[in-house]
């Protein structure tokens, strides 16, 4: 929406901490041309006496406590930058705490509400006039929810507990094996009589 500004955009919190970022980083390079003037004046000094020239030197030296004193006021205005940073940037990770906070204080309200409709749903369910339907309502409720893919598995869950459960109550109704063995087999039935040796001779 236009009143919401996207994540890539600048702010203007964001340009205030550039601006006083790169003002420090004036201050600080300002700060180090001034230490080498500082340097070159003191050496400008002692190469004035050194050749006898008092007035020189004294000029030197009074250049270098110019510098000296510019330094001074940097270091009291690079102390301003740094804390005027760092006070907004204070100020926005206090707005972004206040955020965090706001959001888990309506976290914890979905979820206490969450619970309630929990207890809710515990109590219908033990209402057993009730029962059937509430049962299919969340049932419903809970599919339109589900993916295509999340539906699928819960079938194939669904499936291979039924096989699971069924396989248990075949082993169940099975007939134990009897532990004692088995008696021996009858004898055979006896051959019948032997044909007798002799038979009489058929006459002619």
């Amino acid at each position: 929406m236009g009143g919401k500004q996207s994540k890539g955009s600048v702010t203007e919190k964001d340009k205030a901490i550039l601006d006083l970022k790169i003002q420090r980083d004036r201050l600080l390079q300002y700060q180090k041309r001034i230490d080498v003037l500082v340097g070159v004046e003191t050496e400008n000094a002692r190469r004035a006496l050194a050749d006898g020239d008092e007035p020189r030197a004294r000029l030197a030296l009074r250049k270098r406590k110019y510098q000296q004193s510019l330094r001074a006021k940097t270091d009291g205005q690079l102390q301003q930058v740094e804390q005027l940073a760092s006070q907004v940037e204070l100020a926005q990770i206090q707005k972004d705490v206040l955020t965090g906070l706001q959001q888990g204080t309506k976290a914890l309200m979905d979820i206490h509400a969450e619970i309630g409709g929990i207890e809710k749903v515990e109590k219908l369910m033990n209402d057993s006039a009730d029962q059937m339907a509430y049962q299919k309502e969340i049932s419903e409720l809970l599919g339109s929810k589900m993916s295509t893919e999340d539906e699928a598995e819960v079938e194939d869950e669904l499936a291979a507990l039924e096989a699971e459960v069924g396989g248990k109550e075949q082993t169940q109704t099975l007939p134990s094996v009897p532990s004692a063995e088995l008696p021996e087999a009858a004898q055979r039935e006896p051959k019948p009589a032997a044909v007798q040796e002799e038979r009489q001779a058929i006459p002619a």
